[in-house]
């Protein structure tokens, strides 16, 4: 039996990574952790690019944007929701995995899902560099692993349809299907 597995080397793959200011000084160490697994698997400094989001709500829009660029082998999407007293935390976590979810299939382009989803403020700490790991460079092997397996696999289907160019494919991934004007 033939057996695919991508391989750990981020030599000469380039890699969005998306990330959520909420919650900014764990978020940090998930980048921190992601930038250092992906430059320690060969990927340049210049072949990485961060962009920052106002939380992890408006993190699938980003790596919507950064998949449809074509500059990327994988976006990386990273944020830290920590539960509250308000049901807030259960729409955002559940919104973001979704979007996140979605950008793949409409893009052909792998969107990784490193989003600490936390009880509290310990657990949150454990998953962003302390006693669980960081989820930051699981997300960046996940990301390295899936651009290269793509790639021996001879690449990721592309959307079939791109007559809307992008249009209702963005308010798809963004929980929207809309009629779009076809011109």
């Amino acid at each position: 039996m033939k057996e695919y597995r991508g391989s750990l080397n981020a030599t000469g793959k380039r890699f969005a990574l998306v990330a959520g200011r909420f919650n900014e000084a764990y978020t940090r160490l998930l980048v921190d952790g992601a930038r250092d697994t992906l430059e320690r698997a060969g990927a340049r400094d210049e072949d990485l690019e961060l962009v920052w989001v106002p939380g992890s709500f408006e993190v699938p829009a980003a790596a919507l944007a950064a998949a449809r660029s074509g500059r990327f082998d994988a976006v990386i999407c990273l944020g830290v929701l920590i539960r509250g007293a308000t049901s807030h935390y259960d729409l955002v976590a559940s919104e973001a995995a979704a979007g996140i979810g979605r950008v793949f299939p409409a893009t052909g382009v792998p969107a990784v899902f490193g989003i600490v989803t936390a009880e509290n403020l310990e657990q949150a700490a454990e998953r962003c560099g302390s006693k669980a790991g960081n989820r930051g460079r699981d997300a960046a092997l996940a990301a390295v692993e899936m651009a290269n397996l793509g790639a021996s696999l001879g690449g990721w289907p592309k959307p079939a349809d791109t007559r809307d160019n992008g249009k209702e494919s963005a308010q798809v991934v963004l929980g929207r299907r809309a009629t779009v004007e076809q011109g």
